[in-house]
């Protein structure tokens, strides 16, 4: 049986001349913890948005849950969840507002309130967006990629600029949604998060994949014992003895 909620089928993006993403290629199954691991600026946001039909591939396809997500906007957006690296909020607006806003594009949200007490966050509704912290500011946007009660959720960076303490409690919060069923197809490049989260990574260097399985895998087709080690070697940089 074809369990994949998403598949990338010789992806191929260039911008003014240069390959940004060069025949990408890999499936997400349901309930998996998909990483696409890559330096900044290898095609890891540039893939998300062409798997979202927010870019236009120059070649390949890219399928959720079997529709193309640019000719099936509506019925796809049903079913998916999407935190950006970067999310902007209108001036002023207060938490409570933004996930009000959110739950009305969906028939059936989940209740924004318990997520807010799942991620810490239930003090907070009168507070202003733009005075949350950055590890709170985080903390909303995936509160607000799984307002919609979605199937699969994407996340861009997750993670960047929190503290450890905080890095760690989206981390458990991640964990707990997986073994509700959620696929979480997201973009990192710290080495632990994708080894304590990730049940299958690909690795991207130039817009290419180098090396795709789980971390074991990954790990032991190189010559290292350890995934940040083994990272490095995958992207051709030396690894300090």
């Amino acid at each position: 049986m074809h369990t994949a909620c998403i598949e990338a089928c010789d992806l191929m993006k260039s911008f003014q001349g240069r390959k940004v993403v060069d025949g990408l290629s890999f499936e997400v199954e349901k309930g998996q913890v998909f990483g696409l691991l890559g330096h900044n600026g290898a095609g890891k946001s540039t893939t998300i948005e062409m798997l979202l039909g927010l870019k236009k591939p120059d070649g390949g396809k890219a399928f959720i849950q079997g529709q193309e997500a640019a000719k099936h906007r509506k019925e796809v957006f049903e079913k998916v969840g999407v935190q950006f690296q970067s999310s902007s909020y209108q001036v002023a607006i207060r938490v409570g507002e933004v996930c009000m806003e959110h739950a009305a594009l969906y028939r059936n949200p989940a209740d924004y309130r318990k997520l807010l007490e799942e991620f810490g966050l239930s003090g907070l509704e009168k507070s202003r967006v733009e005075k949350l912290s950055g590890g709170e500011r985080q903390k909303l946007s995936v509160v607000l990629a799984l307002i919609g009660n979605p199937e699969i959720v994407f996340l861009d960076e997750l993670t960047t600029g929190l503290d450890v303490a905080a890095r760690r409690e989206v981390w458990r919060t991640l964990r707990n949604l997986k073994n509700n069923g959620l696929a979480v197809f997201l973009t990192t490049h710290y080495m632990e998060e994708a080894q304590i989260l990730c049940d299958r990574i690909l690795l991207l260097r130039n817009g290419r994949k180098i090396a795709e399985g789980t971390v074991e895998e990954v790990v032991q087709s190189s010559p290292y014992d350890n995934l940040e080690e083994a990272y490095l070697w995958y992207m051709g940089e030396e690894v300090e003895l």
